[in-house]
């Protein structure tokens, strides 16, 4: 069981990132890439797939990766309506959270494959994500337990967990579902991208007593292991995992597993919930790279609002939206909500619309919209 002075190291390692990271890039040497794709392959992957806009998507009945398919909570009929209002957004990519429980679900690779049908019948590609470093570090099949109420993401799973990544002998027991997932859609139209691990060393402030003690570490050496699985496995699409702290200076000045997501990466994807002018920094940062550009993460009011879509469009950075419609994630509560009550008239945090349809504010999503059709020169469809 961690302590509270395990939960301060992994804090302290997390702010000496955010400091390393805002060195100056020229200031750092570039460490040489290992990544399965040349330079030219991931650009060549931005040609054909063009810019990527889109969502973190749960559907609204659901709060979190488990509830999304099994089967007394796989609500089709709502997935397929939620992702008929991000395509009339303009939005033709979603990042989908998996979970490696999920193999063990009767029916789950057949209502997956029935996701992507619906997602790719409004014109919508997916990104899977793999494993997840947020939230309870403890997950189990079967009914979960309701959301606490006014709270940020409560139900939220990590993957694979404390148990396994606490213990090194144990993480061989994860290469099964990742092989088996990357076989199964490795060559699969609807399929526009891998992440492998979703912010996997988060440290653990809302679950300190169940958490992993040494997090910071482990979840480094998982993370290059979980590589070396899917570079292996070598599907069509490319691979990667997000930064999410530092990202706006000399991230290689940071922990070993800065240089492990910005290395191993066919194209570079990150995390970003900051105002116009950081983020650009953050994407001027990371272009020296040369690799296409992902903000897998973005959209938390008050500071990072959606008329930052028009950085994206200008910069021809793909980028997902944290969440599409409020529902049992209640991601429309900041993450501060953990701690303190959210005002009844607080601005929403994440999400576009209330689960009727109808938008948080219908200026923001005019402007989406429009700023969407500008890039694409498309029409979206509903």
């Amino acid at each position: 069981m961690p302590t509270r002075l395990d939960l301060y190291a992994q804090l302290l390692r997390h702010g000496l990132d955010i400091a390393k990271g805002a060195y100056p890039a020229r200031w750092t040497a570039p460490f040489p890439s290992e990544a399965r794709w040349s330079r030219e392959q991931a650009s060549a992957w931005q040609d054909r797939t063009g810019w990527l806009v889109g969502c973190n998507f749960m559907p609204s009945t659901a709060g979190n990766q488990l509830e999304m398919f099994q089967a007394d909570t796989y609500d089709p009929a709502t997935i397929d309506r939620e992702l008929g209002w991000a395509a009339e957004l303009g939005m033709n990519s979603i990042r989908l959270f998996l979970h490696h429980l999920l193999p063990e679900v009767p029916g789950f690779w057949t209502r997956l494959d029935e996701v992507l049908d619906l997602a790719a019948g409004h014109g919508i590609g997916a990104m899977p994500v793999l494993l997840d470093g947020c939230w309870n570090p403890v997950a189990r099949l079967g009914p979960q337990p309701e959301p606490r109420p006014g709270t940020h993401n409560s139900m939220w799973l990590q993957s694979p967990g404390a148990a396994i990544l606490s213990d090194p002998r144990r993480w061989e027991e994860l290469r099964p579902y990742v092989d088996e997932v990357l076989t199964r859609f490795g060559d699969d139209p609807r399929v526009q991208c891998w992440d492998l691990f979703n912010e996997p060393n988060g440290p653990e402030i809302a679950y300190p007593r169940t958490g992993c003690a040494d997090k910071y570490r482990l979840a480094t050496g998982l993370l290059d292991r979980v590589f070396d699985w899917a570079q292996a496995a070598d599907p069509a699409q490319p691979l990667t995992a997000g930064v999410f702290v530092g990202v706006s200076g000399a991230l290689e000045r940071g922990d070993p597993i800065n240089r492990i997501m910005l290395t191993r990466s066919d194209v570079i994807t990150f995390h970003n919930y900051l105002p116009r002018r950081r983020l650009a920094a953050s994407i001027d940062h990371l272009a020296a790279y040369g690799r296409p550009l992902l903000c897998t993460e973005w959209l938390g009011r008050p500071r990072s609002t959606v008329e930052l879509i028009e950085v994206f469009r200008d910069r021809g950075v793909g980028c997902h939206t944290w969440g599409l419609v409020d529902g049992r994630t209640q991601t429309k509560y900041p993450w501060t909500s953990w701690n303190r009550p959210t005002p009844d008239d607080a601005p929403w945090f994440h999400e576009l619309f209330h689960p009727d349809g109808t938008p948080y504010d219908p200026a923001e999503t005019d402007l989406f919209r429009r700023v969407v059709r500008e890039r694409t020169g498309g029409t979206a469809t509903g």
